[in-house]
């Protein structure tokens, strides 16, 4: 087979499956049913964890000086600021939420895949499948209307919450439909009194009113209007808009030149299981989440990241396959409960409407954003720099007494160190102190790991770490880590 991997969809997720995958030497199609890329703005942040894990790819400086940094977040309620919570502490060489629309995420990642050599299919559309247990057999519909037969390695479903991909396997989409219509507007504003690089939000006794600046000037905002109404929810105007921000905000906001309006319901959905034989499901057509906390796309993007170092291991003959690609829909799986856990926990304390209940709400999270730990946790949280694999069946040993991270956490990276995960093959990272043993080490798995081995993080331990950050094991021996390591030959 010429194509390894053929992903449906090309969104951020797609996209940055596609660039993962070929940056490692897998041979990738992707195809997109839409003639060309979004023009909205759609999904707006990029947190640290998601610029770290871009910094491997070699893209991160070119979304970095797009985009527009924003250092701190405040809730305000009765014009009196309850919570200001800053990122600045985040320890990530990227303490900042980047603001990006997704029109521009989306065209950056393609300049990106194109650079490795990969051109996005527009106007085909995968049509049916059919996973033959040793290959998957797709059919394409191209813009004339003419259809192909296409045999591929695996299939990658990263169409959307309509997923043809996720229908087809006939996964069920566990979840439910808020019913309460939402308004959103990508506009131009001025008169607020925060600057432009903190995110407001409003807890307002008519519902919550969030301002997320995109660049100076130009501002998201989102609210609540009530109960659902109808099918579908109506666009708002401008009119409307300004209504909802003079009532809620702090007053004296001008809003103009709207660049997108649209009225939204939010669902919150996912699929138990994001693996089924030789097919995939990933972002939007897995889980669908509550905008609260911006973590949808940023969530989809890791779940890329995630896969596309497993299978290029596959793809290239490692051993322990079944292992790898399982681990998939394990791991991933648990983050998206857990993202939507909290992205509907916070939209639920938002929203609330009882008088009493909106005052005890107040008062707990002014004592608790005055509370540094909590601050930090906060940060740390929307940062996504605490997400891990704690559960994961790929965690080896873990030697006690040592310090550092953890088999499943996040190993830091350090400003000016070459990221763990780069280049164009998928390898471990060894952080030990030099000897003979570590020296063997490299020697024999020189497959597997990085040529050069990195400072230990704690003194007479060894830490191995996975393409993609997270710690896989942690020895005071080299014999264990060989041990781990023999399982992917």
């Amino acid at each position: 087979m010429s194509t390894q991997v053929l992903i449906a969809g090309a969104g951020p997720v797609g996209l940055t499956m596609a660039a993962e995958l070929a940056r490692y030497g897998v041979s990738v199609r992707i195809v997109e049913k839409a003639a060309q890329r979004t023009d909205k703005s759609k999904a707006l942040v990029l947190w640290s964890r998601t610029l770290e894990l871009l910094d491997r790819s070699g893209c991160g400086s070119a979304f970095i000086a797009a985009g527009h940094k924003v250092d701190a977040a405040n809730i305000v309620a009765g014009n009196k600021t309850i919570g200001h919570v800053t990122f600045a502490d985040v320890a990530s060489p990227y303490p900042y939420a980047l603001m990006l629309p997704q029109s521009e995420t989306e065209r950056l990642l393609e300049t990106h895949l194109a650079a490795l050599g990969v051109k996005v299919e527009r106007q085909v559309e995968l049509m049916t499948f059919a996973d033959k247990g040793d290959a998957v057999t797709a059919t394409l519909r191209h813009a004339d209307g003419h259809e192909e037969t296409l045999q591929t390695a695996w299939l990658i479903g990263c169409d959307g919450a309509h997923s043809t991909v996720r229908h087809t396997l006939g996964l069920s989409f566990l979840g439910d439909t808020l019913q309460t219509d939402w308004i959103l507007a990508d506009i131009h504003m001025s008169g607020l009194p925060i600057p432009d690089s903190e995110i407001a939000v409003y807890w307002h006794e008519d519902g919550v009113l969030a301002e997320f600046p995109i660049a100076p000037g130009r501002y998201r905002i989102i609210a609540d209007i009530g109960r659902s109404q109808g099918d579908h929810p109506s666009d708002p105007t401008l009119d409307q808009v300004q209504a909802v921000v003079d009532r809620r905000g702090p007053g004296g906001l001008r809003l103009s030149d709207p660049i997108w309006l649209a009225g939204f319901r939010i669902n919150e959905r996912k699929v138990k299981d994001y693996r089924s034989g030789r097919v995939f499901v990933a972002g939007d057509a897995a889980h669908v989440h509550s905008p609260a906390g911006g973590q949808g796309m940023n969530t989809g993007m890791h779940d890329a990241i995630n896969l596309a170092w497993k299978l290029a291991l596959v793809c290239h003959g490692a051993g322990g396959s079944e292992k790898l690609l399982d681990s998939f829909s394990v791991e991933r799986s648990a983050i998206g409960e857990q993202v939507l856990a909290n992205a509907g926990r916070l939209t639920a304390i938002a929203v609330m409407k009882n008088h009493t209940a909106q005052m005890v709400r107040n008062l707990a999270a002014g004592f608790l954003f005055g509370l540094s730990p909590v601050r930090h946790r906060m940060a740390d949280t929307m940062a996504e720099v605490t997400l891990g694999y704690p559960d994961s069946p790929l965690n080896g040993p873990s030697a006690h007494g040592l310090g550092g991270p953890a088999p499943g956490e996040r190993a830091a990276p350090v400003a000016g160190q070459t990221p763990v995960g780069a280049g164009s093959t998928p390898r471990f990272a060894l952080f030990a102190a030099p000897g003979e043993a570590v020296s063997a080490l490299l020697q024999t798995y020189q497959n597997l790991l990085e040529p050069t081995v990195r400072p230990p993080f704690a003194s007479g331990g060894l830490w191995l770490v996975r393409p993609d950050g997270y710690v896989a094991c942690v020895a005071k021996d080299a014999v264990v880590i060989a041990d781990y390591l023999r399982g992917f030959t």
